[in-house]
């Protein structure tokens, strides 16, 4: 994975503008929210449902044999913008726990609503895996 910054671009904050990947296996994951594996939401906090949305995509690409090194797209969906900002500093720690020092390409996306109530947010992605 080679990331991809324009000459004289001042480097991103906690997300790359862009990455190069010589494709091997690509892994699709669907958006992911913040319940735990009996699909029970086990707080109605938008830091919590972070941590537990990241461990789920992290946790079905696992299946595929795949690390958090292999994310190389997430998209978040976050129906509460006050929330998400007031958050920024705690969402950090619980990236670099669960993620390291790895800033895949990101977007973040604010909605009116999510499918699954009470969700705040939602992340899906996209990880390139080593041919077998």
């Amino acid at each position: 994975m080679n990331v991809l910054l324009p000459e004289g671009w001042a480097p991103p904050i906690g997300y790359a503008n862009g990455i190069e990947v010589d494709a091997g296996r690509i892994v699709f994951i669907a958006g992911q929210v913040g319940w735990n594996a009996q699909q029970v939401f086990e707080s109605e906090e938008i830091a919590p449902q972070f941590e537990q949305a990241l461990k789920n995509l992290l946790a079905v690409l696992a299946v595929a044999g795949g690390k958090p090194e292999n994310v190389c797209r997430i998209t978040a969906f976050c129906c509460d913008k006050p929330a998400y900002l007031a958050a920024r500093r705690e969402l950090g720690a619980i990236w670099r726990r669960t993620m390291g020092t790895h800033y895949p390409v990101m977007s973040m996306i604010f909605v009116a609503d999510l499918l699954d109530n009470p969700g705040k947010i939602e992340l899906e992605a996209t990880a390139v895996l080593p041919k077998r």
